[in-house]
Formats: structure tokens, C-alpha cells, sequence
């Protein structure tokens, strides 16, 4: 009973530390990309599979399991962003822009990230960390972040698509 209470009181803790009382912010510190960059990988993976037709968003959100609306919003960014051409109309839908071989998946994550801050120090207008003047975490975060999108860089569309489907 003892060792269950020192866990509650442990994870706590770890809550109150991610806690920016300053802004009522509370950070999350697992690295995690968004729903909607997640929704923004998967929908270009469904569109890359089928390049020989138009795919709709329904179909896109159906496979999926996700909603109809959030696909919209996806579809519509990625397509004002250059990564899929959208034609309207009964027999409209959606198509890669450019070959699969040509998007890469970091700048994909870079157009639907809203931020990539790690921990809160690393965006100037919500950091109070006391710290920051000689904190070395904050470098080696950087040096992760980094290496995160620097494996994302090497890899585009095309990579990430079976075999049968690579140009």
C-alpha cells in the first residue's frame, strides 16, 4: 500500500514539473506529433497507394476510422500547401501534386506542426525556466530534435509506399 502511495505521489510530481504556472500551460513530455500531422501522414500514404485514380475524403476518412471533418480540414491544408491537387464535383477527389518520390516527410511534419517544442524553454515566449542562461538540456533536446527530422529529411513519400508501388 505504502509503495502505491509513493507512485501517486511520484506522478504528481512529474505533473506539477510539467506544469507553466505563469501561463496555466500544461506540457506534455512525451514527443508526440499532433493528430493532425498524424491525419496529414496517413492521408498521403492512402493517396500514394492509389495513384492511378481520384481518392475521396470519405474514402480517406472511412479507412481510416476518423472523421469525416477533420479529414476535410487536412485535405484542404495539404492541398493549398502544395501536396495534392483536390478537383471538386461529383466525380472529384484528391491526387498526389507531385510525385511521391518529391515529398518529404519532414517538411510534411514542418507544414503541420504547429511548433516542435520539446519542453517549454524552447519557445521565448512561454519560458520561465530559471535555468535557461546555462542549462545544457536544452542543447541536447536541439541536438534530438534535430536528429528526429533528420531521419524524417532522408525518407519521402515514395520510401514509405510497398514495394509494388515505388516508381
Amino acid at each position: 500500500m505504502e509503495r502505491r502511495g509513493r507512485q501517486q505521489k511520484d506522478a504528481l510530481k512529474i505533473h506539477l514539473l510539467n506544469f507553466d504556472r505563469t501561463h496555466g500551460i500544461h506540457y506534455d513530455p512525451r514527443m508526440q506529433l499532433t493528430l493532425y500531422t498524424d491525419y496529414s501522414l496517413r492521408a498521403l500514404l492512402y493517396i500514394g497507394r492509389t495513384p492511378d485514380r481520384l481518392v475521396t475524403i470519405s474514402e480517406i476518412a472511412d479507412f481510416y476510422g476518423v472523421s469525416r471533418n477533420h479529414m476535410v480540414k487536412v485535405i484542404h491544408h495539404l492541398g493549398s500547401i502544395g501536396y495534392l491537387t483536390t478537383i471538386r464535383g461529383k466525380a472529384g477527389g484528391v491526387r498526389l501534386a507531385r510525385p511521391a518520390g518529391e515529398i518529404r516527410i519532414s517538411e510534411v511534419v514542418q507544414a503541420t506542426e504547429p511548433h516542435m517544442d520539446l519542453q517549454e524553454c524552447f519557445n521565448p515566449h512561454t519560458n520561465t525556466c530559471p535555468l535557461t542562461g546555462d542549462c545544457r538540456l536544452k542543447g541536447v533536446l536541439y541536438q534530438a530534435r534535430a536528429a528526429f527530422m533528420g531521419v524524417l529529411a532522408g525518407q519521402t513519400l515514395a520510401d514509405l509506399l510497398p514495394p509494388s508501388l515505388e516508381p
